[in-house]
């Protein structure tokens, strides 16, 4: 019997200044359609961001990623994508929209614990 589900993901990218082209990982976005989860964690390095970009918006760049998180866990506050099922706020989150953090490409995999693998995932592509 196969207890692992089918889950998706996005990195979650920081792009300080994009004529650059340079960027680094700052969070990831779990959806698994089994389970009904979708779920953002974020961790921003400001030592890397200051490097990149020594004028970079630190306070704007940590209130984009914070508003991912919020548009997963839904209620108010967070916007209409917020009140959509967990399916339509994965792929809002992961469509292109802001030049400063962008979603990198979609990747999936099996697991039997969505929350366990969101927190993998930060550990092993982000920190």
């Amino acid at each position: 019997m196969n207890d692992r589900d089918v889950f998706e993901y996005a990195v979650l990218r920081v792009v300080p200044r994009v004529e650059r082209g340079e960027f680094f990982n700052a969070g990831v976005v779990v959806y698994c359609r089994a389970k009904s989860f979708v779920a953002a964690r974020t961790h921003l390095d400001e030592a890397k961001l200051t490097a990149l970009d020594p004028q970079a918006d630190v306070t704007g760049v940590r209130a984009a990623l914070h508003a991912v998180e919020g548009v997963c866990r839904g209620g108010e506050g967070a916007g209409q994508a917020a009140r959509d099922d967990d399916g339509r706020r994965f792929r809002w989150l992961i469509a292109p929209r802001s030049t400063v953090v962008q979603p990198g490409p979609v990747h999936t995999g099996l697991t039997a614990d969505p929350e366990a693998e969101v927190e993998r995932l930060l550990t092993l592509l982000v920190r």
